[in-house]
């Protein structure tokens, strides 16, 4: 038998996740291979750190949440974009982390290819609560 949760319920769940991290998040983007956990140290070279708006996240509808505002940073390093991490305001806690691409992965960039200076943007980020 399979467990199921309600839309509220998941919605619910999902909201969570900008309540726990905080409203001074930051994203950090990475070259290389992510850590096998979150609670695994940093790999890969940092590309960028963006520090997200204080609501950086909308109300979580039908099972899924996406970004809210602008998230932009001018890169601190060059390389190939592959992963990231959202941590919490003093930098020192992970709590999310997953693949980036552009026009793919869970976290999608504007250009993956990523140039000292050059200004990135986060086209879209959604976290989706699905049933089995």
């Amino acid at each position: 038998m399979t467990i199921q949760y309600s839309t509220t319920l998941r919605n619910n769940k999902l909201d969570q996740i900008e309540s726990t991290i905080g409203t001074s998040a930051n994203l950090y983007i990475r070259t290389g291979a992510q850590p096998a956990n979150c609670a695994a140290a940093d790999s890969g070279s940092l590309l960028a750190t963006l520090a997200l708006p204080s609501d950086w996240m909308n109300a979580a509808s039908a099972g899924s949440k996406t970004k809210l505002g602008t998230w932009s940073a001018a890169a601190s390093g060059s390389g190939t974009a592959a992963h990231f991490r959202i941590k919490d305001s003093g930098g020192t806690t992970c709590h999310m982390q997953g693949s980036v691409g552009q026009g793919s992965g869970d976290l999608s960039l504007d250009n993956a290819v990523i140039a000292t200076s050059q200004t990135i943007t986060i086209n879209t980020f959604t976290i989706t609560d699905n049933n089995p």
